[in-house]
């Protein structure tokens, strides 16, 4: 499998979880633990930047290409409380459910396509709205861009989350044509005279590329899961 797996948590592990009283202070700390995931996921992303491997070292340093990472609930050793000595327990721990709920937050995917996307929205926002370093009409539509793909990978995330492989496919069709939407406004040769949108296209254009080799290992995990033959239950 790869190190971006598409399962969510198997059925019933919402019924497994035991009772889940949590009021809203509890929610905010787990919230803000989940922010921090993000960041610490972006800053192994950020140092690994020139390596083309980027995306599967980073993967690697999160910890998600350990077999307790899998979606297959007899491989995941640490759903039933059997965590490794080694392997330090953290807020990304999508295996190690404990006393806390799997939400779609300690998706690898979600982790990592949020992460990559928060780096882009910042790097655009600090120079968009200065009309003499970009165009408005440019800073506008790859604004947009960039907020639509995001918005259509986290639909898909979710469908994946639920098992909807069918759907998610097509949903991550629809942040791939916003993804080649934003790559065709930067590629566009009348900004070819404008400094620093040619100096953000450069770090950006890469994390584009990231992006889509994400989406497309998981629509491709998605579409082999789908091809799968249905086991029959009746037969023993």
């Amino acid at each position: 499998m790869s190190n971006f797996e598409p399962d969510g948590p198997p059925d019933n592990d919402w019924d497994d979880r035991g009772e889940l009283a949590w009021n809203e202070f509890d929610w905010e700390k787990y919230l803000r633990e989940q922010d921090d995931v993000i960041h610490r996921y972006l800053a192994f992303y950020e140092t690994l930047k020139q390596r083309t491997d980027r995306i599967d070292e980073a993967a690697h340093l999160m910890g998600w290409d350990e077999e307790s990472w899998s979606g297959d609930p007899d491989a995941s050793a640490t759903r039933d409380g059997d965590v490794s000595e080694t392997e330090p327990s953290s807020p990304s721990d999508i295996g190690d459910y404990g006393d806390e709920p799997y939400t779609l937050h300690k998706n690898p995917i979600f982790i990592a396509t949020k992460a990559i996307y928060l780096s882009l929205k910042r790097a655009w926002e600090r120079i968009a709205p200065d009309a003499a370093k970009v165009p408005q009409p440019l800073a506008l539509a790859l604004h947009a861009s960039l907020y639509r793909g995001e918005e259509q990978a986290m639909l898909a995330i979710q469908a994946l989350d639920f098992g909807d492989y069918a759907m998610a496919i097509s949903l991550f069709k629809r942040a791939l044509r916003e993804l080649n939407l934003s790559f065709a406004l930067l590629g566009s040769p009348a900004i070819d005279q404008l400094r620093a949108v040619n100096h953000f296209r450069d770090d950006a254009k890469p994390r584009l590329f990231d992006l889509r080799e994400i989406w497309l290992r998981v629509m491709n995990e998605c579409r082999e899961e789908l091809e799968r033959p249905v086991e029959d239950d009746d037969e023993e």
